[in-house]
């Protein structure tokens, strides 16, 4: 939270899910009039030839569109386990929340 000091954005509530070569950051923020969004970051590591850098893919969340984005979100994931994909077993990718995924808040 300290490296948001002075800009205006605070951020409230983090959870982080580690999904493979990538981790998603899902992120609640606050502006300086206490308005809140939501930042959902990608985040991929890739190889060069010194070393190694952090790709990342960001999306700005407006509250106005919370419901929009979540039914839509719903939406395709059903469609995909009912309709494209019946008889596949998803749930062997289920895991322990404690295990995949990090939770901090301040």
């Amino acid at each position: 939270m300290d490296d948001n000091k002075g800009t205006g954005k605070e951020e409230i509530y983090s959870k982080r899910v580690k999904a493979g070569k990538r981790t998603y950051f899902f992120d609640v923020k606050a502006t300086r009039s206490n308005d809140y969004y939501l930042t959902i970051t990608e985040s991929k590591k890739r190889y060069k030839d010194d070393g190694f850098f952090y790709e990342k893919h960001k999306i700005f969340l407006y509250k106005e569109d919370f419901s929009k984005f979540s039914d839509a979100l719903t939406e395709c994931i059903d469609h995909v386990k009912e309709e494209l994909m019946p008889d596949f077993d998803f749930s062997q990718y289920d895991k322990k929340e404690d295990e995949d995924t990090d939770l901090t808040w301040d």
